[in-house]
């Protein structure tokens, strides 16, 4: 009897896997070269126009060409064609948004994770689920929350974070009258009221994904030329709402201000109203390294879910976001999935349950080798250094004859505009960027509009703020 292969012929697309081959064995040249590449583009980053170059040139309706050539070529393509178009976001004078940069251990973190290429969904055959959990115990111990309290997960970013948040704080409420959202979905609970007076736009992103609607919450007023929360408006709408189920999103350091609210103080009405409180602290809540402004977090401790990142004031590269909460097993009973082949054994945390990715990323070594690389003293120079050079700044717009500084900056943000209308300022924050030295974002602050200019990087030093202050004075 003569054996016949059901194999199909090779075709030249499994003929080309030759390449693949050959890479592996040359991927030692081959990652000393991307490393040099990178090292390039990372030292030079300092002479690098901060702002987007002209990529206009770039094609991306070019077909695919059928054939490859290998990894090298690859490589010298993108050093030609992609990194000159781009902006130097991870340099020092980026000041657009609290993005920091990254730092060199978590850099050989994101790397070696790619490297080993982890499904990271829990204790099954690998450490990577107790390194997470290691990583968000140091977390929860630089935020003082007590660690037989809380636990979490490393998401994408804060909006995913804030996503949980909403999921995890809907499915309590509904525990509270005695309906089951994740079995019966989110029309059983028709009468939730949220509350909020500064939210970011991931959360009212958040509000439409979770099927809650933009626009359905309640608008609760700021304290007077503040993004704080106004406590007696907030304790007013609360006790006006006849909803039994509540939330409340209070912030912890706003995008524009920087305003902390009364965590205390918002933590007691939810407790006399028996709502849920979800804390936006994306880049806040590493304000606790910083003995002069830890005591703006007081009361975290008591929220029952808190947001964070770990790309922002960390300088871990994307992506990196932390959710907290201390009601972890109803976020597990949102975020379950059934599969047979997903059944394990081993003991440990299975994150699969606690987020909406199933299969995901090792994100948190990049994490790791930061923390283990600078520990806490590091950590917290870079956060004391980048509040002093956002103080430094306001000082220096405060004493400029064609400046005016919208508001005293209390953590790392300097929000300023010069004397001039809003379209002399639309016009002079286009003159500013243009000139590559440094990028500042537009906001509207007091109904004015106006500049920031956010300091998150590590590598930021007084004379790249001293380049800032040149740059914004050419401008004017």
């Amino acid at each position: 009897m003569t054996y016949r292969s059901n194999r199909a012929p090779l075709s030249p697309t499994e003929d080309a896997r030759h390449l693949m081959f050959d890479d592996l064995e040359k991927l030692g040249r081959i990652l000393v070269e991307t490393g040099d590449v990178a090292h390039g583009f990372i030292q030079g980053a300092d002479d690098m126009d901060v702002t987007c170059r002209d990529f206009s040139a770039f094609d991306p309706s070019r077909p695919l060409s059928r054939q490859g050539s290998g990894t090298l070529d690859a490589l010298r393509a993108a050093k030609e064609e992609i990194l000159p178009l781009l902006a130097a976001s991870i340099g020092p004078r980026y000041l657009g948004f609290v993005t920091g940069g990254t730092t060199p251990a978590a850099l050989v973190g994101d790397w070696l994770a790619s490297a080993v290429d982890q499904n990271a969904t829990g204790p099954e055959g690998s450490v990577n689920a107790a390194v997470e959990e290691q990583v968000i115990n140091w977390l929860c111990d630089i935020g003082n929350l007590p660690r037989d309290r809380f636990d979490g997960v490393l998401t994408t970013g804060a909006t995913v974070s804030n996503l949980l948040g909403l999921v995890t704080a809907r499915q309590w409420c509904g525990e509270q009258v005695g309906v089951n959202i994740d079995a019966d979905g989110a029309s059983v609970l028709p009468d939730l009221a949220i509350f909020a007076a500064s939210p970011h736009a991931s959360m009212i992103k958040d509000l439409s994904i979770t099927g809650i609607g933009r626009n359905s919450f309640v608008k609760v007023a700021t304290l007077p030329g503040t993004e704080e929360t106004d406590l007696s408006d907030l304790r007013a709408k609360l006790e006006a709402s006849d909803a039994r189920a509540k939330i409340v999103i209070a912030s912890a350091g706003t995008v524009n201000a920087t305003d902390f609210d009364d965590l205390n103080a918002i933590a007691d009405l939810c407790a006399a109203f028996g709502a849920w409180l979800h804390v936006d602290a994306a880049f806040g809540f590493f304000a606790a390294l910083d003995d002069r402004r830890a005591h703006f977090l007081s009361g975290v401790d008591r929220a029952d879910s808190i947001t964070s990142d770990g790309h922002k004031w960390l300088n871990v590269p994307y992506d990196c976001g932390i959710f907290l909460t201390r009601h972890i097993s109803v976020l597990e009973t949102c975020c379950r999935a059934f599969a047979p082949y997903l059944e394990t054994k081993a003991i440990g945390n299975s994150y699969i349950n606690r987020g909406v990715e199933n299969s995901r990323r090792f994100r948190a070594l990049p994490l790791w080798m930061t923390m283990m690389a600078y520990g806490l003293d590091g950590m917290a120079a870079v956060i004391r250094a980048n509040c002093d050079q956002a103080a430094d700044l306001a000082m220096w717009v405060r004493t400029h004859e064609k400046l005016e500084l919208l508001r005293e900056p209390k953590l790392n943000v300097t929000m300023f505009a010069s004397v001039g209308s809003d379209d002399d300022n639309r016009a002079l924050l286009d003159r500013i960027n243009a000139g590559g030295k440094t990028f500042l974002t537009p906001t509207i602050y007091g109904g004015r509009f106006g500049f920031r200019a956010a300091f998150s990087n590590w590598r930021t030093q007084d004379h790249d703020l001293a380049i800032v202050k040149q740059a914004i004075e050419m401008a004017l």
